[in-house]
């Protein structure tokens, strides 16, 4: 379908689709076997530029518009989604700063994410605070001019590669969601370290650890917007980057996609191409609809973000779960196409189907977005 891109965002797409396609998948297997985390395409990335779209031009950026995100991220994730997140992960960990940060802020650290010195992470999750936002253990306590974190935050994406971190803590928990701050916290801060890289399923060149706060000391101006305002601004973020979820989910699935309908061409049984058969014809034509529907919904919802429009909670909760429900369904049917090549790691769609199962369950799971798509349903009539 043609969404009438502009010349620079054709430029953007076809870099990124470069970079996945000479540098990204010559490196995919071996990265995901070995969990290796892409330093050496972070940089080929930063080199590129490709981390100044995520910021905005005020701020040493060439975009920062959702759409375009949208488009890098699809093409970087049609490749791999594992060595995507570097990029991804690091507009999520920023969207703090730019929704609620003061200008001085902005202009210290979205600079510094800009040129690719630094990557960042978004920080909000723990052991019994998930879904549960309100439910978080992580305290932040004001002395002086400066706040003392202690605390720890699970599965973290970044975690342990990224130099700045978006850092959810209470600082009344009287208060409930209420009583939750946001923070600036740098990586080399005393007082903060990291736990273990954890052994996933999927996504598997993307770092995932604990950030572990131990009496860290930060001062009081890294505070992002005021005490309390931590849960809002959380929520901001999520609608403005469940678009870019969606656009991974729709990466993943037309690469799972175009496996199998190259898979289906080749593959010979009783003397023609499994593709000559109606019910591979039947698969091919449902993946290829539920691909463009979640892509119109993902890129819709990008626009109107980018438009701006002040209420799309509902719908980027709906992009966020109809776009990777459909990368599940389509990663598992490719993988059914190619039959037991299906099932082998020396085929991709075995990996894309383990790395989109964590686009149902990342930044809110499908059966809260669901949640955020009713309530919002139920207050319009």
């Amino acid at each position: 379908m043609n969404y009438f891109l502009t010349e620079d965002q054709i430029e953007m797409r076809d870099l990124a689709k470069r970079i996945a396609e000479e540098k990204m998948r010559p490196l995919s297997e071996k990265y995901d076997e070995e969990g290796i985390f892409p330093w050496d395409i972070v940089e080929i990335m930063r080199q590129s530029d490709l981390f100044a779209i995520l910021i905005p031009e005020e701020y040493g950026g060439i975009s920062g518009k959702v759409t375009d995100l949208a488009i890098v991220t699809e093409e970087l994730c049609t490749v791999d989604a594992g060595i995507a997140l570097a990029f991804g992960a690091t507009g999520l960990g920023m969207y703090p700063i730019l929704i609620a940060g003061s200008e001085e802020q902005k202009q210290k650290y979205l600079g510094m994410i800009a040129n690719g010195e630094s990557l960042a992470a978004f920080a909000l999750t723990e052991a019994n605070a998930g879904s549960d936002a309100g439910a978080i253990e992580t305290t932040a306590r004001k002395e002086g001019d400066t706040y003392i974190l202690n605390g720890t935050k699970q599965w973290i994406t970044n975690g342990g590669e990224a130099g700045i971190y978006t850092v959810f803590a209470m600082t009344d928990k009287t208060k409930g969601a209420r009583g939750c701050s946001c923070f600036i916290v740098e990586k080399d801060t005393p007082g903060f370290t990291f736990g273990k890289k954890e052994n996933k399923m999927g996504i598997r060149a993307s770092a995932t650890r604990e950030l572990i706060f131990e009496d860290c000391v930060i001062p009081a101006e890294n505070l992002l917007g005021r005490e309390g305002t931590g849960f809002i601004t959380a929520m901001k973020v999520f609608d403005k980057s469940r678009p870019m979820v969606g656009a991974q989910a729709v990466g993943i699935s037309r690469g799972a996609f175009e496996a199998a309908v190259k898979y289906s061409k080749e593959r010979q049984q009783f003397g023609k191409p499994i593709s000559s058969f109606q019910a591979v014809q039947f698969m091919l034509a449902d993946m290829a609809t539920q691909i463009e529907a979640a892509r119109a919904l993902v890129m819709q919802t990008a626009k109107m973000v980018d438009s701006g429009a002040k209420n799309y909670a509902k719908e980027s909760a709906m992009c966020k779960y109809y776009a990777s429900d459909v990368a599940m369904i389509v990663t598992t049917d490719a993988v059914q196409i190619l039959g037991g090549y299906g099932y082998m790691k020396e085929y991709p769609v075995e990996k894309m189907m383990r790395d989109a199962k964590i686009l149902q369950i990342y930044e809110g799971t499908n059966q809260i977005q669901r949640g955020i798509v009713a309530a919002n349903i139920l207050k319009e009539f």
